[in-house]
């Protein structure tokens, strides 16, 4: 029995249509709008502004010594931001909606966003290489292209994607607002918690949830792209399924044994000596002479009988001339000199 999801997909009727978002204007105005913001805060930290004088007061102010009593909670939230756990839990809650709504678009679309998230956010973090507020090392400096990997935040960027893509796939308006409220709190927590924690600078934080939210709103512009994956994927499997059946052997089904029925049941007759040995039998019955039998004569030279020829009674050995036989007077002698 099958157990995997392309046989939930066979075995079920066909799903009801689930709308797919599209790149509608209001959503293009959010885009833009965000792109702009995102490139604000970019500048804002290359020209060392105060946007850099901002993050140095809340470094120094260390919330973690002035609330020190959350810091274990704290330790075990920021989790939720982490590519890792999060990516598996959420995996697993689209990986059943994508065997109950008998679609791959869940997976493929969570894949989709995670790869853009970690080629749009690397790159970003390789190129400018800020150092984080534990490893400063001027004060009011921005700590630009010193071989970090800190601007933007990656757990914040992650936690906006990841929990925000539920909301995306949302398949009703009201789970959309509730999914999308909750995924706005997980992510503005998570960091916050970072900043709290120290390892990351508050414009870390602020481009984080900037480049999470240009991800999703971007997402439409893929949905083609993922369209295809999964028509792809689906065709391969169909082939390969074809190809399964044609390559395999075909079964072998065993010939039915004809049963004797009548007089050939009984087996064949003992014949009696010297009349023709079990080729006649064998003849007789259509049936192949027993192991213990002798095999066909060779043309040219007279056929053996099964059994030897019964000797005569009596002594095997010739007469002599000067014996006399048991029982029997022995025959007169002449009498020499009469």
């Amino acid at each position: 029995m099958r157990t995997d999801i392309f046989a939930r997909l066979d075995r079920e009727p066909e799903p009801p249509k689930i709308e797919t978002p599209r790149m509608s204007r209001h959503r293009i105005a959010l885009f833009g709008g965000t792109l702009a913001f995102y490139l604000a805060i970019v500048i804002a930290v290359l020209v060392s502004s105060w946007l850099v004088t901002l993050d140095w007061k809340v470094m120094l102010f260390r919330p973690y010594q002035q609330w020190p009593g959350i810091h274990a909670f704290l330790d075990y939230y920021v989790v939720l931001g982490q590519r890792g756990p999060t990516a598996v839990m959420v995996a697993c809650w689209l990986g059943w909606r994508s065997w109950r709504q008998h679609t791959l678009r869940p997976l493929l679309t969570l894949g989709a966003s995670l790869l853009l998230l970690n080629v749009t956010v690397g790159a970003v973090k390789i190129g400018l290489g800020r150092l984080g507020p534990h490893y400063a090392t001027q004060i009011g400096s921005a700590e630009l292209f010193a071989g970090g990997d800190i601007f933007p935040s990656g757990h914040t960027a992650n936690a906006v994607v990841t929990w925000g893509i539920l909301a995306y796939l949302a398949a009703t308006p009201r789970a959309r607002r509730y999914l999308s409220a909750m995924s706005a709190l997980v992510s503005l927590g998570v960091g916050l918690t970072t900043v709290y924690l120290g390892t990351h600078w508050l414009s870390d934080v602020v481009l984080g949830w900037a480049a999470g939210l240009l991800i999703l709103l971007g997402l439409p512009w893929v949905e083609p792209l993922i369209t295809r994956a999964e028509n792809w994927i689906f065709a391969a499997r169909e082939w390969l399924s074809a190809r399964g059946r044609t390559g395999a052997p075909e079964p072998v089904i065993p010939r039915p044994v004809p049963v004797a029925t009548g007089a050939a049941a009984q087996g064949p007759a003992r014949e009696p000596a010297g009349t023709g040995g079990p080729t006649a039998v064998a003849t007789a019955t259509g049936s192949r002479p027993r192991a213990h039998t002798a095999p066909p004569a060779h043309p040219g030279h007279p056929a053996r009988p099964e059994r030897p020829p019964i000797a005569p009674a009596g002594s095997r050995r010739p007469p002599h001339a000067d014996r006399t036989p048991r029982g029997g007077t022995a025959p007169a002698r002449p009498v020499a000199g009469g």
